[in-house]
């Protein structure tokens, strides 16, 4: 396998797992009364890996919690998925899935606070974020609590 082929697959996936988020986001915000914005949800992949980064170098952030994004991360590079990229929607949207889950438990775990000073888009782009996690302000704990 050639070099390019490998970074063309990549640059593939994160192109539809990107329009996977969107999909979510359009469908998770139908309901609400306040509609998020098309450009928040075009820098939400972007804003997403490097608040990632920005969590993993975290050192005030438990280390179970940068374990996981390190996991994270690795799965969204590796080419071997829960269900393979090749089987049309699903093959995506497993991975918007997995990203979804793991932010939203590393939310919990290192606290809303962490997830804000390290978010580096716009307000309305946290907003969407955490609409695309399911984080309500009533899931979202400081560490420590119960």
């Amino acid at each position: 396998m050639e070099w390019w082929s490998v970074v063309l697959a990549v640059a593939g996936g994160v192109l539809l797992l990107w329009l996977a988020m969107l999909a979510a986001l359009a469908w998770v915000s139908r309901g609400q009364s306040e509609k998020i914005r098309i450009l928040d949800g075009l820098r939400l992949v972007p804003d997403v890996v490097r608040l990632t980064r920005r969590l993993a170098a975290d050192s005030s952030i438990p280390r179970g919690v940068r374990i996981w994004l390190g996991l994270l991360l690795a799965y969204l590079l590796l080419p071997i998925d829960l269900v393979p990229d090749f089987i049309p929607v699903i093959g995506y949207l497993d991975d918007a899935i997995v990203v979804a889950v793991i932010l939203r438990s590393v939310t919990r775990r290192a606290g809303a606070e962490a997830l804000e000073r390290h978010w580096p888009g716009t307000p309305q782009g946290l907003a969407a974020l955490r609409a695309v996690a399911g984080l309500t302000s009533r899931e979202v704990r400081e560490p420590g609590q119960p």
